[in-house]
């Protein structure tokens, strides 16, 4: 049944029928041939058109051959300023071990320097201690040999006292040192002592005592007295004027 029914609508006795003119088949592939050419024409439009649009020119290729020339002739000067940075890296970085290493030096020898300074200040009040130590003629018992004071800044002053007890093979003396300062207070007199207890004095031969004196603002030092004091028994005096 299924059969009939196809073979009824695929033949002439179907319901419907369309009458077709049929062309050679020569002439369809020429029609065909012709619309083929004609969209490879209109491709071929497109893509010169799209050239000109983009600025491609007939010259493309020995332009592109020069662009290729710069660039290895560029990356060529790229290689040189990359060697030339690195060259003068290490020469900055062996300037700045330099610089380190004079600043390291330079402070070494600013401590030297400091260092020495201070061992020649020592040595010259070394010098002048052991030159008060000879002996004056005519001079047995204790004595004060030598009494320095100086200002250091503007309210300190630093004093030294030094006592020998001259004779052979003398007794240890055990006593204290009494100082005093006398100067000027707004146009006055003024004087004053070393505060708190008296320094203490054991003296066989010599012996050197010193320390500092703050002095109140607005007083000028005159003189600077100091006695050795055995108990309340003066055994030694001596003053100085600044």
């Amino acid at each position: 049944m299924r059969f009939k029914l196809l073979r009824r609508r695929l033949t002439i006795s179907a319901p419907r029928m369309a009458v077709r003119s049929a062309l050679p088949w020569p002439f369809r592939w020429a029609v065909w041939a012709i619309v083929l050419g004609f969209c490879a024409a209109i491709g071929l439009w497109a893509f010169e058109f799209g050239k000109d649009i983009a600025g491609l020119e007939k010259g493309s290729k020995e332009e592109m051959g020069r662009l290729q020339g710069h660039i290895a002739q560029l990356q060529i000067e790229l290689q040189t300023v990359k060697a030339e940075r690195d060259k003068a890296q290490s020469i900055a970085n062996t300037a700045d071990m330099l610089v380190t290493a004079e600043k390291a030096s330079h402070e070494s020898l600013l401590a030297q320097t400091k260092r020495l300074e201070t061992e020649n200040r020592s040595l010259r009040d070394d010098l002048g201690f052991f030159e008060k130590l000879i002996p004056a003629s005519g001079v047995d018992g204790l004595a004060i040999r030598g009494l320095h004071a100086e200002m250091l800044g503007d309210r300190t002053l630093k004093w030294q006292v030094l006592v020998i007890q001259s004779g052979k093979n003398p007794a240890e003396f055990n006593g204290h040192l009494e100082l005093s300062f006398s100067g000027v207070l707004n146009g006055k007199s003024w004087t004053a002592a070393l505060s708190g207890e008296a320094p203490a004095i054991r003296v066989r031969q010599y012996g050197r005592i010193g320390g500092e004196f703050e002095v109140p603002a607005q007083v000028q030092i005159k003189s600077v007295s100091a006695k050795v004091m055995d108990g309340a028994v003066e055994r030694a005096t001596q003053s100085i004027k600044l």
